[in-house]
């Protein structure tokens, strides 16, 4: 049987079950008992008490400070007239739920119930209401009123949760616990106060219950206050849960972008190892010079490709760091996001025999300040949105272009387009179109990127025509001019013999390609592949310059660097790295190293370092050997 099936039993059975209730109530109830203090008290519950609501924390329900009356009638007149009191208040409190089905005499029976079995446990435990006002004995009075208040807390709270689970399909024990455990402390302090005020009135008269009115509400707004701190404090830790789980998703969002790239990149290398590993073999075979210096240029064109390659990838994966905006070429962006893409919208696509045309419309010689790696994100998600949006193939247009003192760039596909009211959502967080394939982030994310550039998006849809993504951003004001790489420094003269360097890389083909480069300029190279056996030899030799790989056995290369530096903050060092520009600066300084050299290097890269360490050298009169 269905929950919705057994709600619908519950909610009849609950109902026929507070009808009986009242039933026997109106059997037994005696007309004397309804006096002038009963009708008056009862118009206060309905009336006024009613009014003063407190909303249950992470619920759409509320509770009542009606229960200190309902028990103070008990108290006075016995079950019956409480029973009464107690439906026709709970009716009352529910009619501006009204247009839910059975709402209102639902909760009406609910209070029946709960106060039908509150007053027949206390009157079986401990007598009658009067039996029970006429006890001399204290403890006994105040036991009675502490099972009169756990009594209804517990009916009532229970009954009301099984209705909640069954209609929310979720775990009883789950719902009592998160919604209505905290109507526990109103309940039990709403007897308390019934107990005392009933007290008083028979030693001082009835009428002088009114005068005690004040304490209901104090104890309506302590336990108000409370619930207000309680809800803040969980809205703190919702709120840092939900920045959390952001967090999370995003990096989720953009693996799983990266794992999308890495196919594609995947098929690149293939190719390019393929043009490198044929080549050489064909210029194995050959003697013709001129034939051979072709294949060797391609051979570098090929490997210089390749680099590329890794440094676009490199440049999507890197963490995001708190730091300034830069500037940032914003057609160079857009180019690399093309590129970053080229194996999901044609490697891929045209594998899948599907065509997708890229048209590039990028004229706006713009620079805004920016961190390029967070806008290359956002541009690669949008590609992909793109290409996912033409399945049968299309057009991609990259534009970026200037309007209205601002630049354009915009991303647009000729798929198959949004309704409006997709496109309403598109930014809301985990709202996705590709069902179990997305998570529903990626544009989220993107939206809060643009406006922490203090950037706009907007989108242009139509169903069946394409989408077009218009983000715009403003320029910057004064951006710097790239600055020109400085002449290669000439090498100094020695006296005798090269630069003494001693190189440590544990890969030992990166090892003999530096001792042949710094051989044939002149230098004496010392090569191993741990740190520490390179920290033995610096102790025990002395070098005019140290270069060292990042990644080390037993040492790291950041170690080896500081260990260098502390002991001799002069000479010169160089990071050589696979890891690239994602080198942080704070990384850099605080190995103090001199230069971080990006793997592939080129020769021409090696031999300006020398130049650069020999000049320094020279300058300051440092040679190991003289």
């Amino acid at each position: 049987m269905d929950k919705k099936r057994l709600l619908e039993i519950y909610t009849w059975l609950v109902l026929a079950i507070g009808t009986c209730a009242l039933a026997y109530s109106a059997y037994t109830l005696e007309a004397r008992q309804l006096d002038f203090m009963y009708v008056l008290l009862g118009v206060l519950t309905i009336i006024l008490s009613s009014r003063f609501t407190i909303h249950i924390p992470h619920g759409g329900g509320h509770i009542t400070i009606s229960d200190t009356l309902i028990f103070m009638v008990m108290l006075l007149y016995g079950g019956p007239p409480a029973v009464f009191l107690a439906a026709a208040e709970g009716i009352y409190t529910s009619l501006p739920y009204r247009e839910l089905d059975k709402t209102v005499p639902f909760n009406g029976a609910l209070m029946a119930i709960s106060t039908f079995c509150t007053a027949a446990v206390v009157e079986r435990f401990f007598g009658s209401p009067q039996e029970l006002m006429q006890l001399v004995s204290l403890p006994r009075f105040a036991a009675a009123v502490c099972v009169m208040g756990l009594v209804q807390y517990f009916v009532n709270s229970w009954l009301a949760a099984l209705w909640t689970a069954l209609k929310r399909n979720e775990g009883l024990g789950y719902i009592w616990s998160k919604y209505y455990l905290w109507t526990s402390i109103t309940t039990l302090a709403g007897a308390c106060a019934a107990g005392l005020i009933t007290r008083l009135a028979q030693s001082i008269g009835a009428a002088y219950v009114l005068l005690t009115t004040p304490i209901i509400f104090v104890i309506y707004l302590t336990y108000r206050t409370y619930l207000k701190n309680i809800e803040t404090s969980a809205a703190q830790a919702e709120q840092a849960e939900r920045e959390r789980m952001r967090e999370h998703y995003s990096q989720m969002e953009k693996l799983s972008a990266l794992g999308e790239l890495a196919s594609g990149v995947a098929h690149n290398f293939n190719n390019t190892l393929t043009g490198i590993l044929a080549r050489a073999q064909l210029l194995l075979q050959t003697e013709d010079r001129s034939e051979m210096k072709r294949g060797l240029n391609i051979i570098i064109q090929t490997a210089e490709d390749g680099a590329k390659t890794v440094k676009r990838i490199q440049d999507f994966a890197r963490q995001r760091r708190d730091q300034d905006f830069v500037p940032v070429d914003v057609d160079q962006l857009m180019l690399e996001a093309a590129e970053i893409t080229r194996p999901r919208w044609k490697d891929r696509a045209e594998a899948e025999n599907v065509h997708i045309r890229l048209s590039r419309q990028i004229s706006s010689n713009a620079v805004i300040m920016a961190d390029a790696g967070e806008l290359r994100e956002v541009l690669v998600n949008m590609i992909f949105n793109a290409v996912d949006a033409m399945p049968e193939g299309g057009t991609l247009t990259l534009s970026t272009r200037m309007a209205e003192g601002l630049v354009e760039i915009s991303v647009s596909d000729t798929g198959v387009g949004m309704s409006e009211e997709v496109r309403s959502r598109i930014f809301d967080p985990f709202f996705t179109t590709k069902g179990k394939a997305g998570m529903g982030l990626g544009l989220s994310v993107s939206y809060g990127i643009i406006s922490r550039h203090e950037g706009t998006v907007a989108v242009e849809s139509e169903v069946g025509r394409g989408t077009t993504f218009r983000l715009k951003f403003p320029i910057a004001t004064a951006a710097p001019t790239p600055a020109r790489k400085p002449a290669p420094l000439p090498a100094q003269p020695r006296g005798r013999g090269g630069l003494r360097v001693l190189v440590v890389d544990d890969e030992e083909y990166v090892r003999d390609l530096l001792i042949d480069i710094l051989g044939r300029e002149g230098c004496e190279v010392t090569a191993v592949g741990e740190g520490r056996e390179a920290l033995q030899l610096f102790e025990s030799r002395e070098f005019d310059a140290v270069m060292t790989d990042v990644g080390l056995p037993g040492m790291s290369g950041w170690e080896l660097a500081r260990y260098v530096r502390e002991r001799n903050d002069h000479i010169p060092l160089a990071i050589i790295t696979g890891w690239g520009d994602t080198v942080s600066p704070e990384e850099q300084s605080a190995a103090q190293a001199d230069w971080v050299i990006a793997k592939p290097f080129s020769v021409d890269r090696i031999t300006d370092l020398v130049a650069e360490i020999s000049h320094r050298k020279a300058d300051l009169g440092l040679y190991a050997v003289q």
